[in-house]
């Protein structure tokens, strides 16, 4: 689902899958050796458009979403906040990977035919 879907929101707009990896662009502003995030009234129209694409990835995501999906991600800020729920929702923590790694391969090496099993009989 993950590389069908960035596939999907590559072709519409490469910027806008950035928006999904690295989260939305907030423009800020240097004041004293202080940075601050800029007021939406101070940022510039190209400001503007690369906050867009956030909100374009998330217009996205939603849209492809079943409703359960959707309520699982309603409370998301971002795009890269919705992605990265789904992805724990659908894969699990990478320590949830390894364990289920770690139990798939340990069935596969116990695996063996009972006496009275033959191959013919699957």
């Amino acid at each position: 689902w993950k590389i069908r879907m960035r596939i999907f929101i590559e072709a519409i707009d490469i910027a806008v899958w950035d928006a999904i990896e690295n989260g939305p662009y907030i423009p800020m502003t240097k004041d004293d050796d202080e940075k601050r995030e800029k007021n939406w009234s101070e940022w510039s129209d190209d400001e503007k458009k690369r906050a867009q694409y956030d909100y374009r990835a998330k217009n996205i995501i939603t849209s492809a979403l079943s409703i359960d999906e959707f309520f699982r991600i309603l409370q998301c800020k971002s795009a890269k906040e919705m992605w990265d729920t789904l992805q724990v929702t659908h894969e699990g923590t990478s320590d949830v990977k390894r364990s289920r790694k770690h139990t798939l391969i340990r069935e596969y090496e116990l695996f063996r035919m009972n006496n009275g099993e033959f191959i013919s009989d699957f």
